[in-house]
């Protein structure tokens, strides 16, 4: 299938299905998507019993996407920059120790507590998996999403300090996820026969390489930026800068993740903005940034609803996700709770943050994307039936709650 037509057929049906949301179940942009998505296919599901062309139809369509490459390698970038282009610099800035923290002690940790716990879930229900698959599953559900976060928070009315943790946490977590996924793949594929050296290198280079392009690009970006006064030209350079610095960071295997976010909050610092942009020039960037957030995300998460049709059906797959989901839950607290108790003496924590990030912490596509990428000797099958389970209830159960639980908990 062309690849104009499949872009056309998933903005279509984004547009459809946002109308159907906005119309009439008025639920947040990404959550609403996802459930008429999931609806719909569902439906197609149903008629196939009688019919089952447009089934075939659907999973013929589903087929052509390689959804890890496109978001992984293409919708990522955007998102990323685009997001990190909007957040409040000056709480990242005063929230940086905890946020590191969580972002890359909080990730590691709940990596192996979540493979532990994994471990012995599977073999109460009757599976023997090995415990370096059940590791890989815990990096891959460990990094909460920043795409989903940073789409339900914005409705969700928590305090600045506390939005800001949850979100740049979810900016930078992601990125060492998946280099802690990337590592804990290459020990599985060489059977546990990978150096403590190579495990250290590949992680440096990877998170500190990739920091450390953001920064070059943002800096480059703000001269270009701050040389010229046409909102045109400079829409499209920092488009430039995306699209460029996922293909460097690609080619120089650095975090492509990571050096988008930084690369992002440097361009959308306050003092750079003032320093680099006109007034109008500002909100152009704003505006085009925020339609491509906007954009993407509607498209991503119509993705995520059509990928149940990839899914193999077995009734002992969904209770192993079902029983993970408080599982997850309580790793994700007890990962937060020592840098929270430790923080919380230095810095002016919102009352019960530990219960917030806990149930703020939402899964999304990038756990799909990675369990897409396990081998069928890595028991793909299982484990991506298992994150299904969880994103969409995190997406659904938490991101429709989150709220409410901040409202009430954050006084």
């Amino acid at each position: 299938m062309d690849i104009f037509i499949i872009i056309t057929i998933l903005v279509s049906l984004s547009a459809v299905f946002g109308y159907l949301n906005v119309r009439f179940l008025k639920m947040p942009n990404t959550i609403g998507l996802m459930v008429i998505t999931i609806l719909f296919t569902l439906v197609v599901l149903a008629i196939s019993y009688f019919d089952t062309t447009l089934l075939e139809k659907e999973r013929e369509f589903i087929s052509q996407i390689d959804f890890e490459t496109v978001l992984l390698d293409v919708m990522l970038s955007f998102l990323l920059f685009a997001g990190a282009l909007h957040t409040n610099f000056q709480q990242l800035k005063i929230q940086r120790k905890p946020i590191f923290t969580f972002a890359t002690l909080g990730t590691i940790s709940s990596t192996f507590i979540v493979g532990v716990f994994t471990f012995y879930l599977l073999k109460l229900i009757g599976f023997e998996v090995e415990f370096i698959y059940c590791l890989l599953f815990g990096a891959l559900i460990s990094p909460t999403d920043p795409i989903a976060v940073l789409g339900i928070l914005k409705q969700a009315g928590a305090p600045k300090k506390l939005e800001t943790k949850i979100v740049g946490e979810s900016l930078f977590n992601d990125g060492v996820g998946v280099v802690v996924f990337l590592t804990i793949y290459e020990i599985a594929k060489g059977g546990g026969h990978v150096s403590i050296g190579h495990v250290a290198e590949l992680f440096l280079v990877e998170v500190i390489g990739g920091i450390t392009l953001g920064l070059a690009l943002g800096w480059i970006t703000y001269r270009l930026l701050k040389s010229i006064d046409d909102y045109d030209t400079e829409v499209i350079i920092t488009i430039a800068t995306v699209m460029g610095g996922t293909v460097l960071a690609q080619y120089f295997h650095l975090s492509a993740p990571l050096a988008m976010v930084t690369a992002g909050l440097v361009v959308g610092n306050d003092t750079i903005r003032e320093s680099s942009m006109s007034e109008v020039t500002e909100q152009y960037v704003d505006k085009f940034w925020e339609l491509v957030d906007v954009l993407l995300n509607t498209i991503l998460f119509v993705m995520i609803g059509m990928e149940i049709l990839v899914l193999t059906f077995d009734g002992k797959y969904i209770l192993a996700g079902v029983l993970a989901i408080p599982m997850l839950l309580f790793a994700r607290y007890l990962s937060l709770m020592l840098p929270i108790k430790f923080f919380a003496k230095k810095l002016d924590f919102v009352p019960n943050t530990n219960l917030i990030m806990t149930w703020g912490g939402l899964r999304g596509g990038i756990s799909i994307a990675l369990a897409l990428s396990l081998t069928p000797d890595m028991h793909r099958d299982l484990f991506l039936v298992i994150t299904y389970v969880i994103v969409v209830f995190s997406i659904i159960g938490q991101g429709l709650t989150v709220g409410k639980l901040i409202k009430r908990l954050a006084k």
